[in-house]
């Protein structure tokens, strides 16, 4: 069971690490603008704080510590979906791209928050 949990996080992290280079990537490729400046530095900012708030849960020293950095993760997690799906709704980026990782937002959300909600068990 040890295994399969360490095999997880390490397969988790590597996923979030992609999915955060990946939005680096979508906001250098969108054009210069006063609300894609926002939405860009926003979501950066949430996008990242998922890799990194997850990352922390795994050095969690207590199950209420886990539990804690997990809260935060899925907060996250949903605040990128947002600013994703704005971008697509406002027609700021709707490119495949853009839905592609939209599309990840919501996996990585949905995972998230069963990993919070298992971990209350």
């Amino acid at each position: 069971m040890e295994n399969t949990n360490i095999s997880f996080s390490e397969n988790m992290k590597a996923r979030l690490k992609i999915f955060v280079l990946e939005l680096i990537i979508l906001c250098q490729n969108l054009p210069k603008s006063q609300e894609l400046n926002i939405i860009k530095n926003q979501l950066l900012r949430s996008g990242s704080s998922v890799y990194a708030n997850y990352r922390a849960a795994c050095r969690a020293r207590s199950k209420a510590e886990f539990f804690s950095k997990l809260s935060i993760v899925v907060e996250e997690a949903d605040e990128t979906e947002m600013w994703l799906d704005l971008l697509i709704e406002s027609k700021l980026s709707n490119s495949t791209e853009t839905k592609r990782l939209h599309q990840e937002s919501l996996e990585i959300l949905k995972i998230m928050a069963s990993a919070r909600k298992n971990s209350k068990s």
